[in-house]
């Protein structure tokens, strides 16, 4: 029989996949996940600092500038920190106030730290001294400031410690003898109780604050409503120091007791046999 030759199978023929025909649509896709990405981080930012916002609103009464509430603080109270109690108001002293005891008029309580009621001016021109004694020393962290109208307003606040021997005047003042603790240079132009952070190793241990105003922002005079002051006294958890110490520079025998047990011939358990 003639030799039949086997016939080939035909292969079957494949359909590319879909993949390559979707790959620059799956591309272009990609490159953009990391911009939805950077968007929707901007939008759960902005959603935070929303609700960030309103709770500031909600639980500080609206008040940005100081950050307390009003309604919280009781008469003749507030902040704890406060050295209003321990400002000697007998001993306060201004120089050129245009009438007298204005001084002590600005050194209120806290709560009445907005009230423009009562306030200190000067009287021929703009400048000010201010003296402040405290009926024990303190450590000052910061200073409560609020001034006059806009003209009104102090151009620079200079402080001095413990001026007890050399009073501050005018002439001192103008040629910096002594020179000033610390200058505040950057008083700012607002109606709000400003605070001033100070230096702790200046005012660790004050016992009477100067301010000298040298001037104002182009008024004829200067104009002060609240001024108060931020810290604690020195004395807080000093113990009193004992005064009836007897120091000796060479111990004698017979001013000293005996102590049982101690005669001639004992020894450290008892009497000697």
């Amino acid at each position: 029989m003639p030799h039949r030759r086997k016939r080939r199978q035909k292969l079957p023929s494949f359909q590319p996949l879909p993949f390559p025909s979707r790959l620059p649509t799956m591309v272009r896709k990609q490159r953009a996940i990391p911009s939805l990405l950077r968007e929707w981080e901007k939008v759960k930012r902005k959603k935070k600092k929303r609700m960030s916002c309103s709770h500031q609103h909600h639980s500080c009464g609206h008040n940005h500038g100081e950050g307390d509430d009003d309604d919280h603080v009781e008469p003749g109270q507030g902040q704890q920190d406060l050295l209003y109690s321990l400002i000697d108001k007998q001993g306060v002293t201004c120089l050129n106030e245009s009438s007298p005891d204005m001084a002590l008029a600005i050194l209120k309580p806290f709560d009445q730290r907005k009230d423009e009621t009562t306030y200190l001016e000067s009287d021929c021109d703009d400048q000010l001294i201010l003296r402040i004694p405290f009926t024990s020393s303190v450590k000052i962290r910061s200073l409560l400031f609020k001034s006059g109208p806009p003209d009104q307003t102090p151009d620079q606040l200079h402080l001095y410690v413990n001026l007890d021997h050399q009073p501050l005047d005018f002439d001192s003042a103008a040629s910096s003898t002594p020179p000033p603790t610390s200058k505040l240079e950057s008083v700012p132009v607002t109606r709000e109780v400003v605070e001033f952070p100070l230096r702790a190793s200046k005012f660790s241990d004050v016992r009477n604050l100067t301010i000298f105003v040298p001037s104002s922002l182009g008024g004829e005079t200067s104009r002060i409503y609240f001024l108060g002051f931020k810290g604690e006294s020195s004395n807080v958890g000093r113990s009193a120091a004992p005064t009836n110490i007897v120091y000796e520079s060479a111990p004698r025998l017979q001013d000293h007791a005996k102590v049982k047990g101690t005669e001639s011939g004992a020894n450290s358990f008892g009497q000697g046999r």
